[in-house]
């Protein structure tokens, strides 16, 4: 975790709640999940998040700003160096800022928008960070 070993080695479950609930409600399709209900009608994950999801596709696939959001990319990395160096250092409010990097990697990576060296630059970059951040995290809690 974080590239610390770790005992008892850790496992990490790729089964998010939407597919839990997909195997406990016996549905096909994420989309038919029952969210909840009101009194006119059964509310599915369709209902709530279907437009989510085509309007995020949209901007991921077609219309994401390539320079900004490698400019955030490099705002976030000196984010994340200046939580981790305060006399106190801040590795929680670091770590969303790792997600957030990911996921424009992400992003990025899914738009072919960088190239294999920026790639592999990329991926040192989020390990050495989320190794940065773990490691402060266990000595400020966990030791």
């Amino acid at each position: 975790m974080g590239g610390i070993e770790c005992y008892p080695i850790t496992i990490e479950i790729t089964y998010g709640l939407e597919r839990i609930a997909m195997y406990i409600q016996n549905k096909n399709s994420i989309y038919d999940i029952i969210w909840g209900k009101n009194k006119f009608k059964t509310i599915t994950y369709g209902d709530m998040f279907y437009n989510n999801e085509i309007e995020y596709s949209k901007y991921n696939f077609k219309y994401a700003n390539i320079n900004f959001l490698i400019k955030f990319i490099n705002e976030y990395k000196l984010e994340i160096i200046k939580l981790l160096n305060l006399e106190i250092p801040l590795p929680i409010p670091a770590y969303e800022y790792i997600l957030k990097i990911i996921h424009i990697f992400n992003i990025l990576d899914s738009r072919k928008a960088i190239s294999l060296i920026e790639r592999q630059r990329y991926i040192l970059d989020i390990r050495s960070l989320s190794k940065n951040i773990a490691n402060i995290y266990i000595n400020l809690y966990l030791k």
